[in-house]
């Protein structure tokens, strides 16, 4: 059953639960709330995963470990980068977080942030809950990463849909 809601979910869907208007307004979110800490977010939106992953059995957690290494999150000044990553065929919403704010922060704060997401996402509140999830994130990055008086964006604030 995993197969065929991987290969029938494609870009389109991703697309209509994530129109124009909801990733420029979770693009606006991310560039807001990164003005309150020296954390970087990325999020991430895909329909299904592609063939090669479905056949190696790649779980949503293990896609989004390896998106979080494909663009760069890991890569920040603080060790403060967070990927969001939702999965709709499975729909999971997973969390990644650079070593500095993990350390800080625990696992169980992460699932409960993808607990609310997917929540909201389950009852079609898509925009609601990527903007919820980014709110909390930020407030633990304002927490333990607060900003100092440079604080470059180092990451795209744009979301990705593949």
């Amino acid at each position: 059953m995993r197969w065929i809601r991987h290969l029938l979910l494609d870009d389109w869907q991703a697309r209509r639960a994530f129109p124009r208007a909801v990733l420029a307004s979770i693009a606006g979110a991310v560039a807001e709330n990164e003005k309150r800490h020296r954390g970087e977010l990325r999020f991430v939106v895909e329909g299904g995963l592609p063939l090669g992953a479905l056949l190696a059995g790649q779980s949503s957690r293990q896609r989004a470990v390896e998106l979080f290494g494909r663009l760069g999150v890991w890569d920040t000044e603080d060790n403060a980068g967070v990927l969001v990553y939702l999965l709709l065929a499975d729909r999971r919403v997973e969390i990644v977080a650079d070593r500095g704010i993990h350390a800080r922060v625990g696992a169980t704060a992460w699932e409960t942030i993808c607990g609310q997401m997917q929540r909201a996402f389950a009852e079609g509140r898509f925009e609601q809950g990527a903007l919820l999830g980014l709110a909390a994130i930020g407030d633990l990055l304002a927490v333990h990463f607060p900003p100092l008086d440079e604080n470059p964006n180092e990451l795209p604030d744009a979301p990705v849909v593949l």
